[in-house]
């Protein structure tokens, strides 16, 4: 399956829904979305995007523990995250909290990326993958927000 990446568009509506729950369980449960979260910010550490992240281990590794209970919350598994969301919308509390960084649809590409890298080192139903992978690359146009400048003919 090729987890495809469609492109990112300014002012586009984003359409996503969240993983199912076979995804959390064909994964196994909370220790396996762990493991695939900590294999993913490994990818991630190594990547052309690992500036955008802590460069002191310990930071980053904060980084990697509090992201990777969104997404086992996200996913269908205990509320681990509503300490940090307040206990509301996960979604928008995590457009929210990547309001505070530039993110170009180039960093976007290289993250996903390194989650298409973890995701394929995972023997689990393709459909289930697939499910997965349509939430994380729909929600991802959702944290861009540096766009180049369009040019502007000053004769229109």
């Amino acid at each position: 399956m090729a987890l495809e990446i469609t492109p990112t568009h300014k002012g586009e509506k984003v359409i996503y829904k969240n993983p199912s729950p076979e995804f959390y369980q064909a994964i196994g449960g909370e220790e396996g979305m762990r493991d695939l979260m900590y294999t993913f910010y490994d990818i991630i550490y190594e990547s052309d995007i690992h500036n955008f992240f802590p460069q002191d281990r310990e930071e980053f590794n904060k980084v990697k523990e509090k992201n990777t209970k969104f997404f086992i919350q996200l996913c269908g598994g205990p509320k681990v995250y509503d300490e940090e969301s307040g206990g509301g919308d996960l979604n928008e509390y995590m457009i929210h909290v990547h309001d505070d960084f530039s993110i170009p649809e180039k960093a976007r590409i290289e993250w996903l990326g390194c989650m298409r890298e973890a995701l394929n080192r995972y023997d689990i139903d393709e459909a289930l993958k697939q499910d997965f992978w349509n939430y994380v690359e729909a929600f991802s146009k959702r944290t861009v927000n540096q766009f180049p400048e369009e040019k502007h003919n000053p004769y229109f």
